[in-house]
């Protein structure tokens, strides 16, 4: 089980970025970066990272794809991590995605071997993400200054704030012992890195052929994430892999 200063930390990230906020987010199309000295050193070393992780590959070669293992893990990792989503979409007052999500993690645990597989899917329940970031914008919190964090990539800091959090909000882990508990609490970051396998070859299109990649990460993570929470008049999601990168 964790420890209570532990849990006292990620509440005190919260609470700093809830005091930001006095009214409900507004709109907006600007950027926020105080930090980009900081942040550009950090986006070299994902860039070095994600060029090891994900190897550039022949052009014309046929699509990657997850294979057995690396899908399994997958979804073992996403199953595990729902009842998180669950405890987010209830705390969002969202009962419809609170169903969604607890059905989704019922047929995946039985019917899904413990969630090695997602049948759930193919029966018409996909998975709805969510996670405190947005639980945080629904309380009214501001987007804050843009960040990007080792490892995890962009961020802003209420979803920094809201990772930590998530970190630590999925009940399954007061269920079992350690070490167990540190993968259900990685279980969402564990989920993403699997998919680094599938979509490798457009991220290092992005990242290896952009004039800027940093300037190209933070506005597509900025305009998509917006978009999710409802806060851009644009009329669809922007895809990441569909733009013209050496634009940047």
């Amino acid at each position: 089980m964790r420890t209570k200063p532990s849990l006292r930390f990620a509440a005190v990230l919260a609470a700093a970025v809830l005091v930001q906020a006095c009214a409900a987010p507004e709109i907006t199309e600007t950027i926020n970066d105080p930090y980009e000295t900081q942040n550009r050193a950090v986006h070299e070393f994902n860039k070095g990272v994600a060029s090891i992780l994900v190897k550039p590959r022949p052009e014309g070669a046929p699509p990657r794809k997850k294979g057995f293992f690396v899908r399994t893990l997958g979804n073992f990792a996403g199953n595990i991590d729902s009842p998180r989503l669950v405890v987010n979409d209830l705390l969002q007052a969202n009962p419809e995605d609170a169903v969604h999500n607890g059905m989704r993690f019922l047929i995946n645990t039985t019917f899904g071997i413990a969630g090695l597989f997602d049948p759930a899917t193919a029966w018409g329940l996909p998975s709805r993400p969510t996670n405190f970031g947005e639980t945080l914008h629904t309380w009214g919190a501001a987007e804050g200054a843009y960040v990007e964090l080792p490892l995890l990539g962009p961020s802003t800091s209420r979803d920094t704030a809201g990772t930590v959090v998530d970190f630590f909000m999925n009940p399954l882990s007061y269920a079992v012992p350690t070490p167990e508990q540190y993968f259900v609490q990685s279980a969402g970051i564990i989920e993403g890195f699997t998919e680094l396998v599938e979509y490798g070859d457009e991220i290092n299109e992005v990242l290896q052929t952009s004039a800027d990649s940093y300037a190209a990460t933070r506005l597509l993570y900025l305009q998509n994430r917006r978009f999710q929470l409802g806060q851009t008049v644009a009329a669809e999601e922007i895809d990441p892999f569909a733009l013209d990168t050496e634009g940047f």
